[in-house]
């Protein structure tokens, strides 16, 4: 119980740093951090399809634009409002990756990985020639900006912290998806379909959960995207962005929500950190990264799970040696 209460203030420590952080930022820092924070919401999406259900896709970027280019036409062109076009961006999103799964995942590996990247490229090609729906290559500008309760969200400042409120929500309701049936579900497809078909799972139908729930995260962050930025073109979600946000998920950790926001804010911000290098700092990028694969293979998460297990083999004396006096 003790245990838990710490974790909890821990967690509550570090949302409140987070909440700090741009107090003593700069503007340009401040746009880091809402950037970081619009990665977090899509690679926390990733987990769900990757790191829970197993599935490799590489057309997590598609679904980005989707809620990016759902916001812009429907505000711009449309004259909705901001939170009305978000809604049914995100609504067409989830549908259109709940048919798509349907049609894919019954495919497995490589195959999954080609079909999803096919549906990334098919996506950009789609609104870089669809001129009079999406504007080609010249993309949508002029989105207007977010306003809640009055509180217009134009500054950096103002925008990562609804940003990271955003990323708290979607965080809590991940980890209590983790803890649920189906939560559990597609981590049994994941470690075994044969297995989890025989003990009444409809493996089929799990995944196509996973990859729609992914899809309406990456649409939240597409949202965000187009808020932050206000303005979209094919070139923000071509397919290595989807590469890099597996890759986010997998230097944090896949399966692990600290891994996907440690990994998110490290990929985001390791670059800037190494600008000073030059022409270098690519190069830099990519050995750090290929050590963090090599060394912790399990993601920067796994540094955190070592220093729970001393605890945890200090405990396991006790108890059996109550269990011998009984």
């Amino acid at each position: 119980m003790r245990n838990k209460y710490t974790s909890h203030l821990l967690i509550l420590a570090l949302i409140a740093m987070a909440a700090a952080a741009p107090l003593f930022a700069s503007d340009y820092m401040a746009r880091l951090l809402a950037v970081a924070a619009i990665s977090i919401v899509a690679v926390l999406g990733m987990n769900i399809v990757f790191g829970y259900a197993g599935l490799i896709s590489l057309g997590h970027a598609a679904f980005l634009g989707m809620g990016s280019y759902g916001v812009a036409i429907l505000t711009v062109r449309h004259g909705l409002g901001p939170w009305t076009a978000a809604v049914i961006a995100i609504a067409v999103t989830a549908v259109v990756a709940y048919a798509i799964g349907r049609l894919v995942l019954r495919l497995k590996g490589h195959y999954l990985a080609l079909a999803t990247l096919g549906l990334n490229v098919s996506f950009t090609i789609v609104t870089s020639n669809w001129i009079a729906f999406t504007g080609g290559s010249d993309g949508i500008a002029n989105i207007p900006a977010l306003s809640l309760a009055g509180w217009t969200i134009t500054t950096e400042r103002d925008f990562y912290w609804f940003a990271l409120t955003v990323v708290v929500l979607l965080a809590m309701a991940e980890w209590r998806l983790r803890h649920s049936h189906a939560g559990r579900a597609f981590m049994a497809v994941r470690d075994d379909e044969i297995a989890a078909a025989m003990t009444g799972i409809a493996v089929t139908r799990a995944k196509t959960a996973a990859f729609t729930m992914g899809a309406v995260y990456a649409g939240i962050a597409g949202c965000l995207f187009a808020f932050h930025v206000r303005f979209v073109s094919p070139d923000d979600f071509a397919y290595h962005h989807s590469i890099t946000h597996l890759a986010m998920l997998i230097v944090g950790g896949e399966g692990a929500i600290g891994g996907a926001i440690l990994g998110a804010v490290a990929v985001t911000m390791l670059p800037e950190v190494l600008r000073s290098a030059g022409n270098a700092y690519l190069l830099i990028f990519g050995v750090l990264v290929l050590l963090v694969l090599v060394l912790l293979p399990k993601g920067l998460v796994s540094l955190l799970e070592r220093r729970k297990r001393p605890e945890a083999a200090r405990e396991l004396p006790a108890i059996g040696t109550m269990e011998v006096k009984q």
